[in-house]
């Protein structure tokens, strides 16, 4: 006799899922959410960009980062709970659809919330989401029981309040509104650590390690989509080949440099508690944001390099240098640094990342030269690598012999 599959069926319990699942990877709907997501990148990234490249950099980077919380901890909030619950069946898929309508939802209102500080449409589609997972929580809290029901309806119970002081954006002086955003963003990020007090939920290791370098791919791909039509642009609109052509080079070097970084160490062998993945998850916030702003600052660097940002070179050098010294160093912060051995190797992101902040002052040729100094950072870790591994081999065999 054979069992459907979970797809076959209409309803299932959604039940905690097994932490020690082997091969447990990411789904077609996740994929599909993730994808969704790459609209509400671009969205913040545009703006951003139009903020920094009309010398407004200091409110354009506080909206963006705003922005960005948004729509990181929407992904957060459902990556999280899959990971623990995901049953794959209709009613899980169908309201996993109602919470990609509400990142559209979220991602047609950045605009607005960036230039007329109206958050109207980011609040419509977080109650579209929120409202989505407080179910998907409830649902899980009635096939569980003790401890963890407790916990699944204090989720449900702490995203729906949150959602409610949400709702004060709406109402806010634009002068106090940074601050009751970084209130609400802290209520927001304690819900989980409130929730999970007395038991975990079961998330997967390697299948968070893998949606967290999904999502990274995305961002850096949006990255390289964005900068590719800013430079078609400015080949189009200017002809300014010998000005377009170091910014090309030097933003795919920082975006390979990026990858190859990001995906050199086995991120899942350091989360094996909630301590390691809360910081862990959380501290993706700036990894992520940083590295969509890579993206943003080569485009104002081709709007500058072809005289349509109203801003110096040295600050739009900055645009890239920055975000891309940040995302180096959080990149080593995080889980680079547990996987290195001796002086050397700890040092390469850390010094990489002063040495990309230092291209800032190096003209129209900064983007190139932090391209190249991002390379060379991959490559001395290879050397070193290389380096150490017989010396590893010989250790191997004496400990064997």
């Amino acid at each position: 006799m054979t069992h459907p599959t979970p797809a076959a069926r209409p309803l299932r319990p959604l039940v905690s899922r097994d932490r020690d699942q082997e091969h447990r990877a990411a789904t077609p709907l996740e994929l599909f959410f993730d994808l969704c997501f790459v609209v509400a990148v671009a969205q913040a990234g545009i703006q951003l960009v139009h903020a920094v490249a009309e010398d407004h950099a200091g409110e354009g980077v506080l909206s963006y980062a705003m922005a960005f919380f948004a729509i990181w901890w929407a992904w957060m909030n459902f990556t999280w709970f899959a990971s623990a619950y995901d049953n794959d069946d209709a009613l899980y898929r169908l309201v996993t659809f109602v919470q990609i309508a509400g990142v559209l939802i979220l991602a047609a209102g950045i605009s607005d919330a960036f230039t007329e500080r109206d958050f109207f449409f980011v609040w419509l589609g977080y109650v579209v989401m929120r409202v989505a997972l407080a179910s998907q929580w409830l649902r899980a809290a009635r096939h569980a029981s003790g401890a963890e029901r407790t916990m699944a309806l204090r989720y449900a119970a702490g995203v729906l309040l949150c959602q409610v002081g949400w709702t004060a954006l709406l109402f806010t002086p634009e002068s106090v509104l940074p601050w009751v955003f970084l209130v609400m963003a802290l209520a927001e990020l304690s819900v989980p650590m409130l929730a999970e007090r007395h038991f975990s939920t079961s998330w997967h290791a390697h299948h968070i390690a893998e949606r967290y370098g999904l999502f990274t791919i995305i961002v850096l791909g949006e990255t390289i989509a964005a900068a590719t039509v800013a430079v078609k642009s400015g080949l189009e609109e200017n002809d300014a080949l010998d000005e377009l052509l170091p910014i090309a080079a030097g933003g795919l070097l920082l975006v390979f440099s990026a990858w190859w970084i990001y995906f050199v160490v086995p991120a899942h062998s350091r989360l094996r508690s909630n301590r390691e993945g809360f910081l862990w998850g959380y501290g993706h916030y700036l990894i992520f944001a940083s590295a969509a702003a890579i993206g943003a600052g080569l485009e104002v660097a081709v709007e500058q390099a072809v005289g349509e940002a109203h801003i110096s070179v040295r600050a739009a050098s900055a645009a890239v240098t920055l975000p891309t010294a940040l995302f180096l160093l959080l990149v080593w912060v995080l889980h680079a640094r547990y996987f290195k051995v001796g002086i050397a190797q700890q040092l390469v992101l850390p010094c990489a990342a002063l040495g990309v902040l230092l291209c800032t002052f190096a003209g129209h040729w900064a983007v190139l030269a932090a391209g190249l100094v991002a390379a060379a950072a991959v490559a001395t870790g290879l050397a070193l690598t290389a380096r150490m591994a017989p010396r590893e081999s010989v250790v191997a065999r004496a400990g064997a012999g």
